[in-house]
């Protein structure tokens, strides 16, 4: 495609990568992920001959169009392209990017703005999901600029809220696919759980680690990977994910008690690197794992009471606040969290 292909460079939430519509991207998906991965420059640990900033968190793609399900503005399928792997894989959502799919929406008028706030409705493909992003539209225009500061990104933005509803067994059809609040892997206690993102949740001294550890020290944490990687490939088939060997999910919770007036503190491993911070959905599942009383983070949370719950996930750059509405049996029916995003580039790409 040496001509080009239209292009929005976005950060979303904590996260950086491509915004393309469907219609710009070839239909045949060996096609788009060849043109994806030239895009990015992989496989290359530097991603030197792409746009793509050698990392997974910037090596990410999202392929917005119009929908014709009832009730709903845009499609939303996210793509994560592999740093040093020649993968591209629709197996995850991802909760950062999609707070960039209100404004591109918006940009490339699939929804008209209106004068204030546009709420923005999101068919997540990936996973069968709806959310809905509220983005600032003073005078019908998309606003970048303003006072909502998230950990993990210097400087404020305007804020993008988004909610989730029905979230739960997003890929493993159920939120918890074993029916178990605990189960014992590789002699470990984890929760194998999925509300918006299959994760896998343990205590994080159950595998050598303090949960306090930065991204660097966790990377270069050999035998703690190792062990990690080892759960992680059995975990896979009880979470109804199949062979995950090559997959992105599940990701790798490492739970701690809370040191910063949180509810918890994590780690997350998406799956093999350390995250910088942690994922939208990942850090709802690890709230939801907070409020089951068998499993390894009831342990060592701290999560308020009530109906309407605010749980502040502590991770290595900071902090993440979900809120999650719970029925009067104590299950989560809903999560919000509050997200930014920012324009970086527009105009056409080419590999």
């Amino acid at each position: 495609m040496s001509e080009g292909v239209r292009c929005l460079w976005m950060r979303g939430g904590t996260s950086k990568g491509a915004f393309f519509l469907a219609d710009d991207l070839p239909a045949d998906t060996a096609d788009r992920d060849a043109f994806l991965l030239r895009v990015m420059g992989s496989p290359d640990p530097r991603q030197i001959d792409g746009m793509g900033g050698a990392d997974p968190l910037t090596s990410k793609v999202a392929v917005v169009s119009s929908s014709a399900r009832e009730s709903v503005d845009v499609d939303y399928l996210f793509l994560q392209v592999f740093v040093d792997q020649a993968i591209v894989t629709d197996a995850q959502n991802c909760g950062n990017m999609l707070a960039g799919v209100g404004p591109f929406a918006i940009e490339r008028g699939l929804v008209e703005a209106r004068d204030g706030e546009t709420p923005v409705s999101i068919f997540m493909v990936n996973t069968g999901q709806a959310a809905v992003a509220t983005v600032a539209t003073p005078g019908g225009i998309v606003a970048y600029a303003g006072d909502a500061r998230i950990d993990g990104v210097p400087g404020t933005a305007a804020p993008v809220p988004l909610e989730f509803r029905d979230t739960a067994g997003s890929s493993c059809g159920a939120l918890l696919p074993t029916g178990n609040e605990s189960d014992v892997i590789e002699g470990v206690a984890c929760t194998l759980i999925d509300n918006g993102m299959p994760c896998v949740v343990m205590r994080a001294d159950a595998v050598g680690a303090t949960g306090y550890e930065d991204r660097e020290t966790l990377d270069a944490a050999g035998a703690i990977k190792a062990r990690i990687e080892a759960i992680r490939l059995k975990a896979g088939p009880m979470m109804n994910l199949g062979d995950v060997a090559d997959l992105s999910v599940p990701k790798m919770m490492l739970v701690a008690p809370p040191r910063n007036g949180g509810a918890v503190t994590v780690r997350s491993f998406i799956p093999k690197r350390a995250h910088a911070s942690v994922g939208v959905l990942g850090a709802v599942s690890v709230a939801t794992a907070c409020l089951l009383k068998g499993s390894p983070a009831a342990g060592v949370a701290e999560p308020p009471g009530g109906r309407r719950k605010t749980l502040s996930v502590e991770h290595p750059t900071g902090e993440m606040t979900c809120v999650l509405e719970t029925d009067n049996r104590g299950a989560v029916i809903s999560a919000a969290l509050l997200r930014t995003a920012r324009k970086l580039m527009d105009g056409v790409v080419f590999a």
